[in-house]
């Protein structure tokens, strides 16, 4: 059996996997690409770095996919990663000690650090982000239910000490997208759980939970700490409410009127 997989779901990742692969291809013995159908250079890219890669749709909860790449691996221990995720030296050597030894633990949080318009942030909620993605296989599974869900673990699950990088948003542009593609599935949310259209479902998702979530980020969680970047990340979090309750609206709006 191989000792350590690392498991993958992409969709235009172009920019990104290189770096991520390069960080991980000389010392894991297996890595898994579940692609949804990139039109760029994807599968091209993860191919040249020795991946295997499977080649499949983009659902809206891309934790699918994700769960295909875990699935299709052999190792004893999975290392489930992001493209735009970059495994550092410290972090490597961390994990090859941990897959050596003998412990209680059958999974373990990472600690990322994320950038936006160039800055690390560490504040705004995003610091210590922390996430499960070093496990044994058949330990731990994804729900796919949600794009911000943890792993569901069968066992005690450890932290590492040194971080991951994460670099989600190379510019605003990307942020923007991504931004775009979370109030879509907020929207989905918002619909299984049948919020309305009266004037207190409007008060809450559009002028309340907006409001809060931007002092919460802001202010709670100290994002003014983090300059202009921590003002943008608190404000439009706090916009996807918004964006996601009217394009609720406006699908079951349309089905009301049909």
């Amino acid at each position: 059996m191989k000792k350590l997989s690392v498991a993958l779901a992409t969709f235009n990742e172009e920019k990104n996997i290189e770096a991520c692969l390069k960080a991980v291809k000389d010392w894991v013995e297996e890595i898994v690409v579940v692609d949804g159908s990139s039109i760029d250079k994807t599968r091209e890219i993860a191919q040249k770095h020795g991946a295997k890669v499977i080649k499949t749709t983009n659902p809206p909860i891309f934790h699918l996919n994700k769960q295909k790449a875990i699935d299709d691996c052999q190792g004893e221990w999975i290392l489930q990663l992001d493209a735009d995720e970059i495994v550092t030296p410290a972090l490597r050597e961390e994990i090859k000690k941990i897959i050596k030894q003998k412990n209680s633990f059958v999974a373990y949080y990472l600690t990322r650090k994320t950038t936006l318009l160039g800055r690390e942030i560490r504040k705004g909620g995003l610091y210590p982000d922390a996430v499960i993605r070093l496990f044994q296989r058949g330990k731990a599974r994804l729900p796919c239910m949600s794009v911000h869900e943890q792993m569901e673990v069968e066992g005690e699950v450890g932290y590492l000490k040194n971080e991951l990088i994460h670099n989600p948003f190379p510019d605003f542009t990307e942020y923007l997208i991504k931004a775009n593609r979370y109030s879509s599935l907020l929207a989905g949310e918002y619909r299984e759980q049948a919020v309305g259209h009266g004037p207190i479902a409007i008060l809450k998702y559009v002028f309340l939970k907006p409001k809060w979530t931007f002092f919460n980020l802001y202010g709670r969680h100290l994002g003014f700490l983090d300059g202009f970047p921590g003002f943008v990340f608190a404000l439009f979090s706090a916009f996807q409410n918004v964006a996601g309750y009217v394009k609720y609206w406006e699908k079951t709006h349309e089905k009301k009127v049909d």
